[in-house]
């Protein structure tokens, strides 16, 4: 067949003959698929197929058998586009090649992000077709986002160029065809002076230079893509314009084809529409480079060189020859160059730019520290741990263009539309010049004219195509700047519809790490003893409990004793020899079983489960010497969050494998609205089930490892920056801040990001769809009002600059919750304090 093509595709998971020849009949078995050669050796499998669409049925059923076909992933520079149609026929184009699974183009920034199976195709085959498609593409490189800020910034000055020259040669065309409408006498003054051939002549020799300089690329562009039955906006303009330039063109050189009554020159409209037209093209690159503006700011927290000790020596190396392991010299006031651990020295360093906390934080060796950040008074070295693309600041940025670069489910109906809209402009235009021809009065020639015209101008789609991308791009890079960021772009448009929020407790909604709260003495026992032996006895013990303990008697400087014959009892507790005393430490069911008598401290231990306290006993040579509460505290933030959630319409939930006790207690502590308690790990994504119910979308937040799977299934998955990586890689969203405040902003940037795009759209079809009729001259029979082609044009330009420009309002956008005050403090403190 003609369609017939070979393919090669790159496959994982293939280790033995066995796994090759699964693949191979798997292949073979398929429809449409012939020629199959499977090899182990370079993992790959050619075969041939009779049309494109057999190479994704293909890799569904690889990644069925669980052999799945290696996919990659590129970003392709694409000028030339002007409007939501250029986008739909890049799209096409692409999406057209075998083995492209996903293509994202968009207009804002000007670049296609495309998805392909390895081997079936490769990068520079796809610039080239988004090429031959009449759009001009290269493969983006690394620190595309400052290229791309440069080039619009070029583009912006090449335009105001081009504005100006084409102003001044349509001035004087404009002023004499139109000043007679204005000024006095000025009709008469023309024709006693130079004679208003003359004056034809001299709009003819200016229009055209108009035509043929500044606005020439409408029609270098504009008239192929006519040609080929693929109009798109400059295809509108040129035919725009042509015709009334051909029109007066006509009734300046070969008037006897005209009736008098019609014999008219519309040099102004043509010159004027192509100064408007530039100058809203000006605009609008003017303010496409503003819209990265966030990504450019986290660009610019990349240091370019760092201090390097080699071979015993302090050098100065370019940021891309630093190695991990390198041990990086920090000096006061600078900024950290990459990731990595303090070795040597104390400081603090101010980390707002990265987790937007405000205060700066105490560094030491051991401690963890960012590239981007900066250091305070202090000096120290520290041993590189991330570098390159690997450091926290390059994947937010790269986190940050991908959301950025994101379409958006509402973007789906806008493609549809603008695939057909040019088209169906040209029809409309031409109905209209027919209608006028055949049913309007005298001159009929003349109206039919202007109302074809003006249709074609004020049609121009550009506002559609620039509706929704600019918004994200605005959207997405304001919420980077408040922590927020945003994974996967369709998240901004989920969240809107999200109704329940569900959180993780431990190191969500408190610290994840337990102290003591509460240590009550039974009669005869001194504090500061009974402390110092149950840590000696716990410091040998690796539960987190264990741990809260020991911390509070080193705060305390309790004294330390020998301890000896250590033993842990599985499922109640540890005993061992301290300072010659006999101590046990666990929960009651040890004291029970050792035939201790808790006395009043039974009561107590009751009341501190009540309130959320892990209780536990302590009995020292036989006797019950204490019981200590430990909890882990709520963190400060968390309760304003919840009630700025309430506050937005949202239930909150906390999904917890603590007892229901300690979780009641935190919720109540909170303003949680529903508890799921006694979780295990993998029980999680049932619970988001449970509150499924009813249709409700989830949106869950969490930070562990053991967060990772209902961070995947739920609706949206929202990670706290401070967890672990594994949980960042599953979620939808990212909070560079370690509490709830994060969450708050999230929803709100969300909100006002659709809100934005809803805006966007709502003007960029209402107003076509309000004044294509107008244009085509609707109000004319009872009105006598018939639209200007130069009042089109410039309708037109305002359209796109207004949808830029309301855009560009979210980069005021306000966090509901300002990560840069100081929160509330947690209530924990003071239960603690009242029960001490």
């Amino acid at each position: 067949m003609s369609n017939e093509q070979h393919a090669t595709l790159s496959i994982e998971g293939m280790s033995c003959a066995s796994c090759v020849g699964r693949v191979d009949r798997a292949l073979t078995a398929l429809e449409g698929v012939s020629d199959v050669s499977v090899n182990l050796a370079s993992e790959t499998a050619r075969l041939k197929v009779d049309s494109p669409e057999r190479l994704s049925e293909a890799a569904q059923r690889l990644t069925e058998l669980g052999y799945p076909a290696r996919a990659a992933s590129v970003t392709l520079n694409v000028s030339s586009m002007s409007c939501a149609s250029c986008v739909g026929r890049v799209d096409r184009a692409l999406a057209a090649v075998p083995g492209v699974t996903e293509v994202n183009v968009n207009l804002a920034s000007e670049t296609a992000t495309v998805t392909y199976l390895e081997g079936a195709t490769d990068p520079s085959a796809l610039a080239k077709v988004a090429t031959d498609a009449g759009y001009p593409a290269e493969i983006a490189q690394t620190g595309g986002t400052l290229d791309r800020a440069a080039r619009k910034e070029e583009e912006a000055q090449d335009l105001a160029r081009r504005v100006i020259l084409a102003a001044v040669l349509a001035l004087p065309v404009f002023v004499m065809e139109m000043g007679s409408h204005v000024i006095p006498g000025m009709h008469a003054l023309i024709g006693q002076t130079i004679g208003h051939q003359a004056s034809w002549l001299i709009q003819f020799v200016l229009t055209t230079a108009v035509l043929i300089g500044p606005g020439r690329q409408f029609y270098l562009k504009g008239i192929p893509a006519l040609l080929k039955g693929a109009p798109d906006m400059n295809s509108l303009v040129a035919v725009g314009t042509g015709a009334a330039y051909a029109y007066s063109v006509i009734a300046t050189f070969l008037p006897n084809l005209l009736p008098d009554e019609v014999r008219a020159v519309y040099y102004e409209a043509a010159a004027v529409i192509v100064v408007l037209i530039l100058f809203g093209r000006f605009l609008e690159a003017r303010a496409k480079g503003r819209t990265g503006a966030a990504i450019q700011k986290l660009l610019g927290l990349q240091v370019r060189t760092a201090r390097v000790l080699r071979n015993g020596e302090t050098v100065e190396l370019a940021i891309e020859e630093l190695k991990t392991g390198d041990i990086v010299v920090v000096r006061p006031g600078e900024r950290i160059a990459v990731d990595g651990e303090v070795t040597e020295g104390e400081s603090h360093v101010d980390e707002s730019m990265i987790t937007g906390e405000p205060l700066p934080v105490a560094k030491k060796a051991g401690g963890a520290v960012t590239g981007g950040t900066v250091n305070g008074a202090g000096s120290f070295q520290f041993r590189a741990t991330r570098v390159g693309a690997d450091t926290t600041l390059a994947q937010i940025i790269r986190m940050v263009e991908e959301a950025q670069g994101a379409k958006l489910p509402i973007q789906g109906l806008v493609d549809k539309i603008t695939l057909w809209f040019v088209p169906v402009v040209m029809a409309v235009a031409a109905l209209t010049v027919l209608v006028w021809l055949v049913l309007g009065p005298d001159p009929a020639l003349t109206l039919a004219l202007v109302a074809g015209v003006s249709v074609l101008i004020i049609a121009c789609p550009c506002a559609m195509g620039l509706a929704t991308p600019t918004s994200i791009m605005v959207g997405t890079g304001r919420a980077a700047e408040m922590g927020v960021l945003f994974r996967k772009g369709d998240a901004l448009q989920e969240l809107t519809s999200v109704g329940v929020v569900a959180l993780d407790k431990t190191g969500t909604v408190t610290e994840g790490r337990p102290e003591l709260t509460d240590l009550v003495l039974a009669g005869g026992f001194d504090r500061a003893d009974v402390l110092a032996r149950v840590a000696a006895v716990e410091d040998r013990s690796e539960h987190p409990i264990a741990e809260a303990i020991v911390r509070a008697a080193r705060a305390e400087g309790s004294a330390q004793f020998e301890i000896s014959e250590f033993a842990s009892i599985t499922g109640y507790g540890v005993r061992a020899q301290a300072g010659g005393a006999d101590v046990l430490v666990g929960a009651d069911r040890l004291m029970k079983r050792e035939g201790i008598d808790l006395g009043p401290l039974a009561e107590i231990e009751t009341d501190l489960a009540r309130r959320g306290r892990t209780a536990l006993f302590a009995a020292i040579d036989g006797r019950i010497a204490a019981v200590l509460g430990v909890a882990d505290p709520v963190k400060p933030a968390s309760r304003a969050a919840i009630a700025a959630l309430h506050a937005q319409g949202l239930k909150v939930a906390m999904i917890t494998g603590d007892k229901r006790e300690t979780a009641e207690a935190i919720a109540a502590e909170t303003g949680i609205d529903h508890v799921v308690a006694g979780v295990l790990p993998d029980g999680k994504v049932a619970a988001l089930d449970q509150l499924r119910e009813g249709g409700r979308k989830i949106a869950f937040v969490g930070d562990g490892i053991n967060d990772a799977p209902a961070l995947a299934h739920a609706d949206v998955g929202i990670a706290i920056g401070t967890g672990t990586d594994v949980a960042i890689e599953s979620a939808d969203v990212v909070l560079m801040s370690g509490d709830l405040r994060g969450v708050v902003n999230a929803f709100e940037v969300s909100k006002r990001t659709m809100t934005n795009i809803r805006q966007n759209l709502f003007w960029a079809f209402g107003y076509n769809t309000a004044l294509i009729p107008v244009a085509a001259g609707v109000l004319y029979p009872a009105f006598g009002l018939l639209l200007s082609p130069v009042l089109a044009a410039a309708a037109m330009a305002l359209s796109s600059v207004f949808v830029l420009t309301n855009a560009l309002r979210l980069r005021r956008v306000k966090p509901p919750m300002d990560e840069a005050k100081a929160p509330e403090a947690p209530r924990v403190s003071a239960l603690a304090e009242a029960a001490q």
